[in-house]
This record gives structure tokens, C-alpha cells and sequence, in this order.
């Protein structure tokens, strides 16, 4: 049935690249304009649509300049209520910001978080007292040039066919890949074999120059809706309630089938805004299950949204609970990884102190 579904749209599909070739050339001979910023910019994307660990990817970074660099972070802010330029509080919610940016301020409490629809703008308004900016989700921005631009691919998809909007699920031709820097095939299992790397380097064709890595997902311990490590563990006497509304949540569906004995998934869209109605169903298919050993578990960028007011009584009342999940290279990549970016960063800070 999908195979038909993708013959029928492909014509839609044809136009919708037609419209994306154009507007890329255009960037690319300079008639629409792309802005270089003197201090370090780097962008974290991806082809198509959906989860490729852009968040997970996000953090890393937090995590390896935040101590070094006074940096921020930079998002479209998707789904929120507001417009323009804003910076997160400490109490900002998913409505305000967006769920991915909430996720990012809650979790690195010190670090700039900001949200703005036009990523030039939102630069101009950091760049005089940061030292280094992330960008979310800003490959297809081609208003911004990103001094070092990393681009990611999901394990699970890389081997489906490059099928445009909406007949498949690439915001740009496949060819688009050569804007960027680094290439991460995300989501990879733990015991990815040489010959599979092989197979998958043939995929993602990486141009010349480009540094091809591959990672996959770490699981940390479970923890309260208030970032507080919990004392409790997923076993074979658990049934899990998973509660998601993100863009595929396959890897963490099938790493709770290994550890649980049952897992109910109740499954929303991308960004869902979650409604007492929704909570609701879910306390009582809870509530029905006469196993003895039973949990709520969510995402972290899923626990943004419910924290929402009109939900935290009714979320309080089901003690959910989140697993956090990171990006983890395999094989040690995450040395060279870490030195690429490094390298980029210290080299364009360096520069702009000396000038």
C-alpha cells in the first residue's frame, strides 16, 4: 500500500524539488544571500524529516564547550506560541519556546538558550557577548553559512530510497549532503560490524573532505519529571506505559521490548500538545493493568509538553517518568569527533581575539 501512495505523490514530490533545486542554486550563486558571522557558528541538521538525534547531538556540544566557551544555543523554537527573538528562563515552557529548546535550558541550566524563526537575526543578537553558537535543526537555513556544519543520518532510514516530500521523507535532494563538514550515521547498534559500515559509507557517499562517523544511543537511568535520578529500574517483571509524541520512536520501543516484560505504547505525532483527554486514557489503561510492577516512562523532550500548567496535576497524579538518552560513538570516533570540532572552534575564537 505505501509503495502506491509514493507512485501517486511522487508528481507532487517532482514539483516540491523543482521549488528546493531553485532556491538552493540561488543560494549557491549568490542571488539570495547567505551571512558569515566571525564567531564560531556550527549547525546540526539533517536531510529529512523526523528524529535523527539532532537534540541528543545538541547536548553533546553543550556538553563539550560549556565549560570552556560562553556559547548558546540557537532553535526555530517549533510549535511554540510566540514569535521573534526570545531567551529561556529557567521556567520557560514548551508553549513558550518550543519543546526541544525547554529541554536544552532545563537540562544546562547556565547556558543560553534562545529561539527565533529568522537565524540571522537571532546570531546578530548574540554574537556580542558569546563566544560560540550551536544552531538547532538548521541545515536547509541557508540565510546562515555555519562555519562547521554537521549532518546526520538515522541508521534506520539511510537504506530507504531518496524520495522528496511527500511521497518520502527528504526536505532536499540527497546531493544536498555536500554543504556539510561531518556526516554521523546515528542510532547504529553497539556491535555494528565493519562489513555494515562498509555498506553504509556506499550509502551516504560522503564527498571529499568529509568526515563520516558513526554512533549510537547510551540510555541513562530513569528520572522524575524533575531531572532527578530515580532508584527505579526496568526488569523482566515490568510492564512499561510509554508514553511519546516524537518523531520516531522505534530504537527506544525496541530497547524497552529487551528490558520489559510488556510495553503499552501510547504513540502521538511529532510535537504533540498533549491534552488532559490524552492523560486521561492513559491513567486508565494504567490503572487496568493487575500487574504488580508497572511504569510510566517518557521522553525528555515529551516531559517539556507535559509539564505544561493545565497538565502537571493530573501528570503528578501518574508519577511519570523519563529516560534520558545521549549520543555515543562507537569505536572511539568520538576522539576524532570531539578534536574536528575542537580544533574548528579554538581556531575561529583564536582569530577573533586577535583581530
Amino acid at each position: 500500500m505505501l509503495k502506491y501512495l509514493r507512485w501517486f505523490l511522487l508528481p507532487f514530490s517532482w514539483l516540491y524539488a523543482l521549488v528546493v533545486i531553485i532556491r538552493n542554486r540561488c543560494y549557491d550563486r549568490g542571488i539570495f544571500e547567505s551571512y558569515s558571522f566571525k564567531l564560531p557558528v556550527i549547525s546540526v541538521g539533517n536531510l529529512d524529516v523526523g528524529g535523527a538525534g539532532k537534540s541528543p547531538m545538541t547536548e553533546y556540544l553543550i556538553r563539550l564547550f560549556k565549560d570552556e566557551y560562553k556559547l548558546a544555543t540557537l532553535s526555530r523554537g517549533y510549535g511554540r506560541k510566540t514569535q521573534g527573538f526570545l531567551t529561556a528562563t529557567a521556567a520557560a515552557t514548551a508553549t513558550q519556546i518550543g519543546d526541544e529548546p525547554a529541554q536544552f535550558k532545563h537540562k544546562f541550566g547556565d547556558v543560553t538558550v534562545a529561539v527565533c524563526e529568522k537565524r540571522v537575526d537571532g546570531i546578530e543578537h548574540l554574537q556580542t557577548d558569546h563566544e560560540l553558537i550551536i544552531l538547532d535543526d538548521a541545515y536547509q537555513h541557508r540565510a546562515v553559512k555555519p562555519g562547521l556544519s554537521i549532518l546526520l543520518f538515522d541508521f534506520g532510514r539511510v537504506r530507504e530510497p531518496h524520495f522528496l516530500l511527500p511521497a518520502g521523507n527528504l526536505r532536499e535532494p540527497f546531493k544536498g549532503r555536500k554543504r556539510a563538514d561531518i556526516l554521523v550515521i546515528t542510532k547504529c547498534p553497539v556491535d555494528l560490524s565493519e562489513q555494515e559500515k562498509q555498506e553504509l559509507t556506499s550509502q551516504t557517499k560522503p564527498f571529499a573532505g568529509q568526515q563520516l562517523f558513526f554512533a549510537g544511543i547510551s540510555y541513562s537511568a530513569l528520572q522524575d519529571m524533575e531531572g532527578n535520578t530515580t532508584v527505579l529500574t526496568i526488569d523482566t517483571e515490568t510492564t512499561v506505559f510509554l508514553l511519546t509524541g516524537i518523531a520516531n520512536p522505534d530504537p527506544l520501543v525496541n530497547e524497552l521490548k529487551k528490558r520489559a516484560k510488556e510495553v503499552v505504547h501510547h504513540n502521538y505525532p511529532d510535537h504533540h500538545q498533549y491534552t488532559l483527554k490524552n492523560i486521561a486514557k492513559l491513567a486508565a489503561d494504567f490503572n487496568a493493568c493487575k500487574t504488580q510492577k508497572k511504569l510510566v516512562i517518557t521522553t525528555e523532550k515529551d516531559a517539556q509538553r507535559l509539564g505544561e500548567h493545565t497538565l502537571q496535576q493530573a501528570v503528578k497524579q501518574l508519577n511519570i517518568l523519563v529516560l534520558p538518552i545521549q549520543i555515543n560513538f562507537l569505536n572511539n570516533g568520538g576522539q576524532q569527533f570531539d578534536k574536528i570540532i575542537k580544533n574548528y572552534v579554538r581556531e575561529h575564537t583564536t582569530y577573533n581575539q586577535l583581530h
